[in-house]
């Protein structure tokens, strides 16, 4: 982009996949309205054929856009939002996310600021999670930055943003990959087509519940391994997964 020249204004379409996620959904759409909405081309929750009141609270909200994908999966539900949605930037967060103030700013200023830029994404911090856990937990993004530094990409599931037509050339997601390694795998795929920027400034509050209950080197093992795998075999290490609720 050259000197002088106005950022382009992009549309984003923020998406919201979610699977019986009647206990953090709520909190996740409140944050939404509060930082999110009017900034936003349009707000999606994918339910990803939930038993629970997920659907419930999801039709609650008349600035939400409530789409169903029955065959569950979080790539399946990824490639439904991003089929359903109609905004030049496509941005995922998790259900038990809280998007910040500030942060839909972020996507809009990276992005209409430099045109190479594929995709965006950031760190999580734990607002469940205090003192010692939270700081041990969050030492995983500290460890993964040389990692980023060689490789060239680096992705979060439940906070990144992506060009439309980076996924279109991308093919959408992979459904074949059932969870771990997933976000590794959209990162690859969109650093053939543009920069793959991870700032430290692009933070999202989660909950800590998978690493509370699965416990934090288990998590930390699953994740290396199948980032690592992504990145040398172009498939994850691990199939099946738990269900963390």
């Amino acid at each position: 982009m050259s000197a002088g020249t106005m950022p382009k204004k992009l549309s984003i379409s923020l998406i919201v996949p979610a699977f019986n996620e009647e206990a953090y959904l709520g909190p996740c759409l409140e944050a939404i309205m509060e930082n999110v909405k009017g900034k936003a081309l349009e707000i999606i929750v994918v339910d990803n054929n939930s038993t629970d009141g997920t659907a419930a609270i999801a039709k609650s909200y008349p600035d939400v856009t409530y789409v169903f994908e029955e065959k569950k999966g979080i790539t399946k539900a990824r490639q439904c939002g991003y089929q359903s949605s109609r905004g030049d930037i496509v941005a995922y967060v998790d259900a038990d996310t809280r998007p910040p103030a500030g942060w839909i700013e972020q996507i809009d200023e990276h992005f209409g600021k430099n045109e190479k830029i594929a995709a965006l994404s950031g760190p999580y911090s734990f607002y469940d999670l205090h003192g010692m856990q939270n700081r041990v937990a969050s030492g995983w993004f500290v460890a993964a930055r040389p990692l980023y530094s060689i490789i060239g990409y680096m992705l979060v599931g439940g906070n990144f943003a992506i060009r439309r037509d980076v996924l279109d050339k991308m093919g959408g997601f992979d459904a074949s990959i059932e969870f771990y390694g997933e976000d590794a795998d959209i990162a690859k795929r969109a650093r053939k087509f543009g920069k793959v920027l991870f700032s430290n400034d692009f933070v999202m509050p989660t909950s800590g519940r998978r690493l509370q209950k699965q416990g934090y080197l288990k998590m930390a093992g699953l994740y290396f391994v199948n980032f690592f795998s992504i990145v040398f075999r172009g498939k994850p290490a691990t199939r099946g997964y738990t269900d963390v609720r």
